[in-house]
């Protein structure tokens, strides 16, 4: 910092005095240059006029001898370059003066653009009897004044150099010295060093600074003082607010649970209307035609033998009725009652996985019997799996009712396939993709966090996703991938160990509570 602060104020000076001072010079030289080749027209036409007038008698008198001297005394001034007198008669000169140069530099310093020349006739009584040639150059009076300015640019570098000198000392003293102070100060606080006090004496800008950062140093120590006496309180309420925080959340687990048993309960309500209702039209049915016959014997009225073929052939029809709806409903409730209690107990057993698909989908298919929506199953049959069947169900049962509430939002047809299938010996996949209207990259890289929802204060707790997370990934042991694009659907990927992990790694947050085992059908 203090180098290029130095380098600032030498560039400073540069700019700010020798640059203005060699524009001056250069300008000054144009002038000079100007007003030389001026006064040399003047002077040359002056010049020439008087030596014609000289020249006269001894050009009359053919008297070169005559003529010389008069050159001579002229030409005694460095601006002249050359003389030459002819006379009309003859090409050979009468006189001729030409200077000689020292060396080629000299020459080269008799610009073209500084010389001048100038013809004029010698008159005789009226009639010209020769002509002179007068060449004159204004580069003796540019050398001169090239010198001087020379100088004054030299005197100029001279002071400038003694100025920068002394400015830079003074600078180096009352500046940069205390700025050095102050960046060390400076580096202290930001380290953290605080017990070392900053003393800078002055009444100058830079010692008020130095001022202002002693109070502030003074002032950072009091506050950390307070936060170290806050320090103990602070992570007391941590410690308090993270417990409240686990046992919320444990709360809001065990509301998700009891919420997907009340929606399977409501499922299967709804499903088991149909057979039970059917069974009772038929009961119904055949006490009426019983009563019928009843009345025919009290009667004693005889009984046809239509009449009996036609209830025979009733009453086996309405057998057939009564035992596909109650064996229906006994599925049902069979169904029902083994997901129950895997989602409740959570106990460890074998199952096929196609089965146990079946299963959950037989319970969640009533709720979307009542919406346009569809799920088809392809699954493959024997795959044995050893693990919990029941945090599985819940799995499955959040992804599908998430299918429904978010896959499908907004749309009137769709449908949501799931599948299962070998991997190799060990593994298998589980997947649930649905045509809806899939996930941008930003929901996607978040779906799986707590508490993140789409559908915040509209019922939406964030916590189905997360769950599901935990359960494949923590319980299972297994892997949960997300493929979708905005449009394009999304596809729940999971692989799954055919045997799940000992209950050691059930524990979602390790801490053997089991709070990362349960799930419910919320949603994303």
């Amino acid at each position: 910092m203090r180098g290029a602060l130095r380098y600032a104020i030498v560039l400073a000076l540069l700019v700010g005095l020798l640059l203005p001072t060699a524009l001056l010079l250069l300008y000054d030289a144009q002038v000079s240059r100007r007003v030389a080749l001026d006064d040399l027209r003047g002077d040359l036409t002056r010049t020439a006029k008087v030596m014609a007038l000289s020249l006269a008698e001894p050009i009359w008198q053919v008297s070169p001898d005559l003529a010389e001297p008069m050159i001579l005394a002229q030409v005694e001034d460095l601006r002249f370059v050359s003389v030459r007198v002819v006379e009309p008669s003859t090409s050979k000169p009468f006189l001729s003066f030409q200077r000689q140069q020292a060396d080629e530099t000299a020459q080269a310093e008799a610009d073209l653009t500084l010389t001048l020349s100038e013809t004029v006739p010698v008159m005789r009584d009226g009639r010209e009897i020769a002509r002179l040639t007068v060449s004159m150059t204004a580069a003796p009076l540019v050398k001169a004044k090239q010198a001087e300015m020379l100088r004054t640019l030299l005197r100029s570098l001279g002071t400038l150099t003694l100025s920068s000198m002394l400015i830079l000392w003074v600078m180096q003293r009352r500046v940069l010295h205390p700025m050095a102070r102050l960046t060390r100060a400076a580096e202290a606080l930001a380290a953290g060093q605080l017990d070392q006090p900053l003393a800078l004496g002055g009444t100058d800008e830079i010692a008020r600074v130095g001022h202002a950062m002693e109070r502030m140093r003074q002032a950072l120590l009091s506050a950390f003082d307070a936060l170290r006496q806050h320090a103990n309180t602070l992570e007391e309420q941590v410690t308090q607010r993270t417990a409240e925080l686990a046992k919320a959340q444990n709360e809001l687990v065990e509301s998700e649970k009891l919420a997907s048993l009340g929606r399977l309960v409501a499922g299967v309500a709804h499903e088991l209307n149909t057979p039970l209702g059917n069974a009772l039209t038929v009961v119904s049915a055949l006490g009426d035609r019983y009563k019928e016959l009843d009345q025919l014997l009290n009667d004693g009225t005889p009984v046809r033998r239509s009449e009996l073929e036609a209830l025979v052939r009733d009453t086996r029809r309405g057998q057939d009725i009564l035992q596909r709806n109650v064996h229906r409903a006994a599925e049902l409730v069979s169904n029902f009652k083994q997901i129950a209690i895997d989602q409740t107990t959570d106990q460890r057993r074998s199952f096929d996985l196609a089965s146990e698909v079946r299963g959950v989908v037989m319970m969640v298919d009533p709720t979307f019997k009542l919406t346009p929506f569809l799920i088809r199953t392809e699954l493959v049959d024997g795959l044995t799996m050893n693990g919990y069947p029941g945090p599985l169900g819940q799995v499955l049962t959040n992804l599908l009712m998430n299918a429904l509430v978010h896959g499908f939002d907004g749309r009137t047809q769709g449908r949501v396939t799931v599948q299962c299938a070998p991997l190799n010996a060990d593994t298998c996949t589980l997947t649930v993709s649905d045509d809806g209207v899939g996930m941008d990259d930003a929901v996607r890289r978040r779906v799986f966090e707590p508490f993140f929802t789409t559908k915040l204060g509209t019922g939406g707790s964030g916590l189905g996703m997360h769950i599901v997370h935990n359960i494949i990934t923590r319980m299972l042991g297994g892997q949960i991938e997300v493929i979708s694009k905005p449009g394009a659907g999304t596809q729940m990927k999971m692989l799954l160990p055919r045997i799940a992990p000992t209950r050691a790694f059930r524990d979602g947050d390790g801490d053997g509570d089991g709070d990362g085992e349960a799930a419910a059908a919320t949603p994303r």
